[in-house]
């Protein structure tokens, strides 16, 4: 049954009330003056001749502070932290005005004072006392008759801090759903076994127990900053124990810095994937950036857009922003332009496998810094069009490498890939060919030719998981390619993070490899990713193994075995130490590959690559019968 009207009550019955309990508040301090009982006719009739004189500027006073403070105008129900605040400070100014007023009474006046003081006092915090009370009681009772009486969710929040705090209270006045909160888990030790607002604070261990108690239904992560291996534990943990995983968005993302149950989402599955914060030379990077012309090719790409959000942030002087995706590199334009930021960004239409219109960037915009992003990554389709491989993965990377070149620029790093490991492919292959001749390029040159290579990104365009997820939204089924097959993962943040970390710590010549952690099964990727969505695999949603595609491997490599790497001051990058060439016959053999796209013989294409790279040993691809040979 519903106590409250569905209507807001009218402010001026709000603002009576209040004058009510200011009356009753001051009724009470006399009260509390005289123990409640020892008041006789004579000193009530004593206290009142008193009072009488002081009652209408009590009144006055209050009327003129609340009207003034508006603290009649909010919806009661809905009272907040502001609400009370504001209640305190309109009391605090009115009860301040009766202390001035005493000695005016006193001595100009009728030689008695205002009000006693002790009777100030005391209606002082009896009037806060009432006003925040009684509205704290309307919300209160507000929130439980409006609640729905359906189906409980059983609920255990992870992080017993402020924000696990600020959730569990949310839900509790969330009047849609009845949330029962049964306890808090926590990392930290010395809060286990504690109680927050009368709810215990357990370990991980503790969920198997909860869940065998009470039929739980959601785990809600309410961590500011929470530690991705802890995390990935939980997650796996809830998911085994059949409990759906949430999360609290970052407080940034709280509407108008409020938060509400609506805002809670299920996890993703880069939380499972995510590692720890990386730590950077800020200041190495800064100093390479600042006041600097940077130009970043395939800037509409994921690497490549998320290495102008970060650059943004080193204040170079002009980012030259370069793709021939007009679309994709409109909206980061616009993207980057609705961020305030003053500094100078210009946005290029190009191919980098035309040299006439590099030469012209490069004359044009002079950049000191270029981070090279631009590629064609899909395996399958380069394997299908090696011609074009050779084009801009090849031709490009050179072009590019030559103006840098004879444009003196001082530092240019290219984003590479582990399929130049050991290439299976021709993408692969056609990357390993451009790494050799920047290499190569770099024992010539004032300008430091810099190589990253690194593996998957996370939600990269055209990788797995919004393939995936794009599946699992159609019902299925999840295409695997091979059981077996494996990748390493890595955040687009997270590795263009590294990038500017390497980029700022090379002097030339090197290939950085970073730590990409541990490698995952695909299928339990697709696995988990079903887990996450509330599905079921074989129920609700099928995997299917569609076998190999052409050129694809089992797993990855960030090394051959010739290879080998040396630590640098960043523990998650690494100097590759690689076979070196002369860049007099690398350049002549890749200049004779170049021609053979007029050819547009993919076969006489295919065979020049293996030529340059010897461990390029096609796999599932009608180019395997060259090995052959």
């Amino acid at each position: 049954m519903n106590l409250l009207p569905k209507k807001n009550t009218p402010r001026w019955v709000i603002f009576l009330i209040d004058m009510f309990l200011c009356l009753l508040a001051l009724g009470t301090a006399y009260l509390i003056r005289f123990d409640f009982v020892n008041i006789d006719t004579a000193i009530f009739l004593k206290e009142w001749e008193i009072l009488k004189l002081a009652l209408p500027v009590y009144i006055l006073v209050r009327t003129v502070s609340f009207v003034l403070g508006k603290t009649y105008a909010g919806i009661i129900r809905y009272t907040s932290t502001q609400d009370a605040k504001r209640i305190f400070l309109v009391v605090t100014i009115g009860s301040l005005a009766f202390l001035g007023l005493v000695p005016i009474r006193f001595y100009y006046v009728d030689g008695f004072f205002f009000l006693p003081l002790s009777i100030i006092l005391v209606d002082y915090l009896a009037t806060i006392f009432l006003l925040i009370t009684s509205r704290i009681l309307v919300k209160l009772l507000y929130v439980e008759t409006q609640k729905s009486r359906g189906a409980t969710k059983n609920v255990i929040i992870y992080g017993a801090g402020e924000m696990g705090l600020i959730t569990k209270r949310t839900l509790e006045r969330d009047t849609n759903i009845l949330y029962n909160v049964i306890g808090f888990v926590d990392e930290n030790p010395k809060l286990r076994g504690k109680l927050l607002e009368r709810t215990p604070i357990k370990s991980k261990g503790f969920i198997k127990k909860w869940v065998e108690k009470n039929q739980i239904d959601h785990l809600i992560i309410a961590i500011k900053s929470p530690n991705p291996a802890n995390t990935r534990k939980l997650i796996d943990i809830c998911l085994e124990l059949e409990v759906e995983v949430l999360s609290v968005p970052p407080i940034e993302d709280w509407i108008n810095g409020q938060f509400s149950s609506n805002q809670i989402k299920k996890v993703k599955i880069e939380d499972l994937l995510g590692r720890d914060q990386i730590e950077l030379s800020t200041k190495n990077i800064e100093n390479q950036i600042n006041g600097k012309v940077v130009l970043i090719t395939g800037a509409a790409g994921s690497i490549g857009s998320e290495m102008a959000r970060q650059i943004l942030n080193f204040q170079p002087s002009e980012v030259i922003l370069l793709d021939q995706a007009e679309s994709p590199l409109y909206n980061l334009d616009i993207e980057l332009k609705s961020t305030g930021s003053t500094i100078k960004k210009t946005v290029v239409i190009a191919d980098v496998s035309n040299p006439i219109r590099m030469k012209n960037v490069f004359q044009h915009f002079k950049p000191q810094i270029v981070f090279h992003a631009a590629a064609y990554k899909h395996v399958p389709l380069m394997e299908d069009n090696p011609s074009e491989a050779i084009k801009v993965n090849i031709n490009g990377s050179k072009i590019l490498a030559d103006m840098a070149h004879l444009f003196n620029v001082e530092s240019f790093v290219m984003i590479s890939t582990d399929k130049a490991v050991n290439p299976t492919n021709v993408m692969g292959a056609s990357k390993r060919i451009a790494e050799i001749y920047i290499q190569a390029l770099n024992k010539d040159s004032s300008t430091q030719f810099i190589t990253t290579r690194f593996g998957n990104v996370l939600g990269s365009n055209g990788s797995v998981i919004p393939l995936f997820k794009k599946q699992i939204e159609r019902g299925g089924p999840l295409t695997v390619t091979h059981e077996e097959v494996t990748r390493y993962f890595m955040t687009i943040p997270e590795a263009c993070q590294l990038v500017l970390e390497a980029g700022s710590m090379g002097k030339g010549g090197e290939i950085f490899v970073f730590d990409m952690g541990e490698s995952v099964k695909i299928i339990d990727l697709a696995r988990k990713m079903i887990q996450l969505s509330g599905l079921k695999e074989g129920v609700d949603i099928a995997i299917k193994i569609t076998g190999l595609r052409p050129g694809e491997k089992l797993y990855e490599e960030l090394l051959n075995q010739e290879e080998t790497t040396l630590p640098t001051h960043h523990k998650k990058i690494m100097v590759g130490k690689v076979k070196e060439y002369c860049y007099e016959t690398v350049s002549k053999q890749i200049e004779d590959l170049i021609q053979d796209y007029n050819s547009q013989d993919n076969y006489a294409i295919v065979k020049q690559m293996k030529a340059l790279v010897p461990e390029f040993v096609s796999n599932n691809s009608e180019f395997s019968e060259l090995d052959a040979k």
